[in-house]
């Protein structure tokens, strides 16, 4: 899919990519606390990208094969890759936005779903949607722990999503991937089991864990804009991701500001920092 090669990162490159998620994750809250009813989804692109120019770094989207912003913003029964514009949202619009940002040429990759107005506006099966899509991303993440092979970060997440939801749609189109120097690399990190389980996991990969969940069919299409992906039947979607890197001592998930250490104690997991 994105080439041959694994990247693997020393501990120095991992704590740049630490940076680079900390920048990504102070963006992301920018984006949330900017996803007002009113305000359109132009706006929240742009706090996202003060806080990233604020930092010093560079949006790995806007540019990315000619996406057009920091940003993607994907509401209610779009996917994912929405371009940010005049849309205006509405309370219990359900918002799925992706970004990341590059420090001294490293990259970070983040995604989470809100409801717009807070959850007390969302329906039942909206919150269930995003719980749901962000729990099997802590268990891929989870898996990557103690993964020996990249196939099993999927299967965990397909194990959890079918177990908990089995009504709910895991999306096959869309995957996870390797992140380092680029913000699209191998291996690509299905979010489903598949008999190939792929490379073997050692120190210093990092990966994109993000699967997409709907409350519908999977059958997707691209909208005219030749980017926002949408769900045919007009079902609502989530999408949860993090950066993750595997060391020598364990993982560490660099685009949470504890590395993941609340949601994954639940799972016997503890991150383990590379402190400078």
């Amino acid at each position: 899919m994105f080439g041959s090669k694994l990247e693997l990162k020393t501990e120095a490159q991992i704590r740049t990519m630490r940076r680079a998620g900390l920048v990504t994750r102070a963006a992301l809250a920018a984006a949330r606390a900017a996803s007002v009813p009113g305000a359109t989804t132009a706006e929240v692109d742009a706090a996202a990208a003060a806080v990233i120019a604020e930092a010093g770094a560079r949006s790995n989207f806007k540019g990315y094969h000619g996406f057009p912003a920091v940003a993607c913003i994907s509401v209610n029964e779009e996917i994912v890759h929405g371009i940010p514009g005049a849309r205006v949202l509405e309370a219990g619009d359900l918002v799925s936005i992706d970004c990341g940002a590059i420090v001294d040429g490293y990259h970070g990759d983040s995604a989470f779903t809100l409801c717009v107005g807070g959850w007390e506006h969302a329906s039942a099966a909206d919150r269930r949607l995003s719980d749901i899509t962000e729990e099997s991303m802590w268990a891929g993440i989870a898996a990557f722990a103690r993964a020996k092979r990249v196939g099993e970060i999927g299967a965990a997440i397909e194990e959890f999503a079918l177990a908990e939801a089995p009504d709910l749609g895991l999306l096959e189109d869309y995957t996870g991937h390797g992140i380092g120097t680029q913000m699209h690399m191998e291996p690509e990190v299905l979010n489903y089991r598949a008999r190939n389980l792929g490379p073997k996991i050692r120190p210093g990969l990092c990966l994109a864990i993000e699967p997409m969940l709907v409350a519908g069919d999977i059958a997707s299409r691209t909208l005219d804009d030749d980017w926002t992906v949408v769900t045919v039947d007009g079902a609502r979607a989530a999408h949860w991701e993090h950066t993750v890197a595997r060391h020598e001592r364990g993982i560490w998930v660099l685009t949470a500001e504890d590395g993941g250490a609340e949601r994954l104690a639940a799972y016997g997991v503890t991150p383990v920092p590379l402190e400078d």
